[in-house]
């Protein structure tokens, strides 16, 4: 694909203290395959559908095992410049940028409400082959009780613009790349668990959003959230049997009305 612009999600990953149980899950609920675990790179397994890499996933380095979760890269040209931004809006740096080989240049952060995610500059590696299909990413949102933390941040780390829906019982927003949506921002509410930290939910596209959850919860996920009709698909919330939560969307079934944003200054 060609390169991402800067503050586009570029790429996916999650570390799994079981890698072989989380590509058994991954590969029966999303069709994916996998391949070999680099272990120059701390066995690096990227995940592919239809030949094309779409995620990977990491067993977790020492000191790092516990609850699994998926990380959401933004595409960058500069990371040290990008990773300069996040602290000086206030971000925390988990990991300075890094050089992985030929393949890019990474760095993780988080927000100042605590909401985890990747910086990647790509090299020989640009991100995700395939996007908003069936088997690959189609969309995410960050989940924050601190709205306004990630709502002064995001915008200034990455120079989005903000739309706000119109609906005074759902706190959520859009941020903008252009005239490109990016990445959705919704408020936690009281619906969450207290201790549930902030986090962004990944949506993977499927052909039928039943028939994955179905799959998902046969082979030991849990289903936190639809399957429900929207006018972006029918999707559905999952956390998998390792604990990270995830989405699944099968964006040809639409229903209702878009709804309505107006810009925010």
């Amino acid at each position: 694909m060609a390169v991402q612009p800067e503050g586009a999600p570029c790429w996916a990953d999650a570390m799994f203290s079981d890698l072989e149980a989380a590509k058994s899950f991954y590969g029966e609920v999303l069709g994916w395959t996998f391949g070999e675990s680099s272990s120059e790179f701390g066995n690096y397994t990227q995940c592919y559908k239809d030949g094309k890499a779409v995620a990977a996933v990491v067993p977790p380095m020492p000191g790092q095992e516990g609850h699994s979760q998926w990380c959401l890269y933004f595409a960058s040209p500069d990371a040290a410049a990008t990773a300069a931004r996040i602290r000086d809006a206030g971000g925390e740096m988990l990991m300075e940028p890094m050089q992985v080989g030929e393949f890019g240049t990474m760095c993780l952060a988080r927000d100042p409400g605590g909401v985890l995610f990747g910086v990647w500059q790509g090299g020989t590696h640009q991100g995700f082959q395939a996007m908003g299909e069936p088997g690959a990413y189609c969309w995410a949102e960050i989940f924050t009780r601190e709205t306004g933390a990630s709502d002064t941040f995001f915008p200034t780390v990455f120079s989005y613009k903000a739309k706000q829906m119109e609906d005074d019982a759902v706190d959520f927003r859009v941020f903008e790349l252009g005239d490109r949506p990016a990445i959705g921002r919704m408020a936690m509410t009281d619906d969450f668990p207290a201790g549930m930290p902030p986090y962004i939910n990944v949506y993977f596209g499927v052909a039928d959003c039943d028939a994955a959850v179905s799959r998902a919860t046969e082979l030991g996920g849990v289903l936190r959230f639809g399957p429900m009709d929207t006018p972006f698909g029918r999707f559905a919330a999952i956390s998998d049997p390792q604990g990270a939560n995830f989405s699944v969307i099968d964006t040809s079934k639409t229903e209702g009305e878009m709804p309505k944003l107006h810009q925010v200054d």
